[in-house]
Formats: structure tokens, C-alpha cells, sequence
């Protein structure tokens, strides 16, 4: 069974192909906040640099990304640190 890590990175890069993406779980650094649990996989730091962000806004691409993982806030999921870029952004391209 995939972990939430993988999951999100699977559905990430499959919603903003061709896409490179990082998930870290942070979890361990949320022990007592609101939505942490104790088996973890409740919040993330994440970096996508995809093209498909070409042309849109800060808002939107976050916007994009939360629409992307919606289900997983429903299960368990509680917060993400999104760093979402271009290739030309983040100095790949």
C-alpha cells in the first residue's frame, strides 16, 4: 500500500505533466497542532515545477493544486506548504 507521500506526488505529477515533484512530510513537526495525528501523513511541504503553470497566477496554481487533492483532505490530510513553479522559475529552464 502506497503511503500519502507517494499518492500525492502521483496524483501531482499526473494533473501538470511533465512535471517534477518532491513531497516531504512534515508531520513530526506538527505533534500536538491542530490536525495532527499520531501515525502522521497529516502535513506536507511540496514542490512542483511543471510548464503546466505557465500563465497563471499564484492563486491560481494553488488553486489548481488544492483541486488536485481535495479527496485527501476529506482522509486525513491536513495541511500543505506549496512551492509551485515553471521550469523557467525555478531556473530549469
Amino acid at each position: 500500500m502506497q503511503n500519502r507521500a507517494e499518492r500525492i506526488r502521483q496524483a501531482l505529477e499526473g494533473a501538470f505533466p511533465p512535471a517534477e515533484v518532491q513531497v516531504t512530510d512534515d508531520s513530526h513537526r506538527h505533534e500536538g497542532h491542530a490536525g495532527a495525528r499520531p501515525e502522521g501523513e497529516t502535513h506536507y511541504s511540496v514542490l512542483v515545477v511543471s510548464p503546466g503553470f505557465a500563465g497563471m497566477n499564484r492563486v491560481a496554481r494553488s488553486r489548481a493544486a488544492h483541486a488536485v487533492l481535495e479527496a485527501g483532505f476529506g482522509t486525513g490530510l491536513h495541511a500543505l506548504s506549496l512551492r509551485l513553479l515553471t521550469p523557467e522559475e525555478a531556473g530549469r529552464g
